[in-house]
């Protein structure tokens, strides 16, 4: 059974870094993207950033040039390094396994979610 374990999250003044990470188990998904991805309250989960298994990464626009992703294969491990935060950065992040780059409908893991909460 596969499970995404998402922590790192909490409040945070704006121009903040914080770093989310997720522990994965279990997974042995064929497909080499893992991802995150974020939903604030009343908009769509939109996807943040996403890494392959050789270390190309994707990322949305609203985050280039501010978040880094990195994993690593051997503790199955993803982190998301966030750099000078915005409040519209403000929500629940997501861990996601076995999917292709930021497409959200491919990923078919998930994990249950870290608040990140912004204030000016």
């Amino acid at each position: 059974q596969v499970q995404l374990v998402e922590s790192g999250g909490g409040s945070v003044q704006s121009g903040g870094s914080p770093r989310l990470s997720c522990a994965a188990s279990g997974y042995t998904g064929n497909r080499h993207y893992m991802a995150w991805f974020r939903q604030a309250p009343g908009k769509e989960r939109e996807g943040v950033a996403a890494i392959d298994s050789d270390g190309t990464a994707r990322y949305g626009d609203s985050v280039k040039g501010r978040f880094i992703i990195s994993r690593d294969n051997a503790k199955n491990t993803l982190n998301l390094q966030m750099n000078s935060l915005k409040p519209e950065d403000t929500a629940m992040y997501y861990c996601a396994a076995d999917g292709v780059s930021l497409g959200i409908t491919t990923y078919n893991y998930w994990g249950q979610g870290t608040q990140v909460t912004v204030s000016s």
